[in-house]
């Protein structure tokens, strides 16, 4: 459900094709929400249905013809009502569901070289994640100028990408410690 918000969010700085909003969305929300390619052009349509954005095909002579979305009115209603409308709980704010805690979970029924190879890898992924941080700054600074009140929104976005570091620094920590326990350190 929240997908559509953050396609709202993102149409909300200016028009867009379909190829713009996916490749916006990775490079700025993907690190906390992921959606595919399909999935993105499915929730513009439903929205598009619902009246929230409206599209115009543009004609290119050396291109491939494109698709513009542009937030409506009632589009702009809708991410104003859904941002000021308080989260229903704690639960629903902090969700997780993650299919590697699941396997770290019943990694019992395996032995401890699987476990640990299992760990090694998911901490080769956090370290990856962490790097990525780092061109962070720079992809804020390029989308905030592009946009109008831009300075003022990247704080906000700054703010969430902060969330992702902090959360990847965690996750290396604990895969750290559960890889000195298993290891027979702790």
């Amino acid at each position: 459900m929240s997908l559509r918000y953050g396609l709202l969010g993102l149409l909300n700085y200016g028009p867009m094709t379909g190829y713009e909003l996916d490749k916006v969305f990775k490079d700025s929300l993907s690190f906390f929400w992921q959606a595919q390619t399909s999935q993105i052009y499915r929730e513009l349509a439903a929205m598009e249905g619902n009246g929230w954005l409206t599209s115009e095909r543009v004609i290119q002579n050396e291109k491939p013809n494109k698709k513009v979305y542009t937030i409506t009115a009632v589009g702009k209603n809708e991410l104003k009502n859904w941002l000021a409308s308080p989260e229903k709980s704690i639960g629903e704010a902090m969700c997780v569901r993650n299919a590697f805690l699941m396997r770290v979970f019943f990694a019992g029924e395996t032995d401890d070289a699987q476990a640990l190879s299992m760990l090694r890898a998911f901490r080769e992924k956090c370290a990856e994640a962490i790097s990525r941080f780092a061109s962070i700054p720079e992809s804020i600074t390029g989308y905030g100028a592009s946009v109008d009140g831009g300075a003022a929104r990247t704080k906000y976005w700054k703010i969430a990408a902060m969330f992702g570091e902090v959360h990847y620094r965690a996750e290396m920590e604990w895969v750290d410690r559960a890889l000195s326990m298993l290891e027979g350190n702790e």
